[in-house]
């Protein structure tokens, strides 16, 4: 592991940020960025911040975007927020609201 970015709490369920997460695995940055603004799904935004940030941390050891793939994103579920919903007869049924630990890791490329 070159460098690590996490973002934690975030306000998305981690399935579904799982599934973006599983077409960026293994990549190069250049074609992880590509990709991120070519799917339309609204985590794509808060990974591709989380990607930049892992970048900046490696540009701080003095490596380049092209020397880097990323080695290991994880999707873990954060707490969730619990809310209540009125149902029938005088009950209340649980909401949970998913919150999400995304973790990227980047490594040097292998040639």
């Amino acid at each position: 592991m070159i460098a690590q970015a996490k973002g934690r709490y975030i306000r998305v369920a981690p399935m579904k940020m799982r599934l973006v997460a599983d077409l960026i695995r293994g990549k190069d940055i250049p074609t992880s960025q590509v990709v991120l603004t070519h799917v339309d799904k609204g985590c794509t935004k808060i990974i591709s911040k989380v990607l930049n940030s892992a970048v900046a941390n490696a540009k701080q050891k003095g490596l380049t975007e092209e020397q880097l793939v990323i080695s290991k994103i994880v999707a873990n579920p954060g707490p969730n927020w619990k809310r209540y919903r009125a149902a029938s007869f005088g009950r209340a049924s649980e909401i949970l609201k998913r919150t999400t630990h995304l973790t990227i890791e980047l490594d040097l490329k292998t040639k």
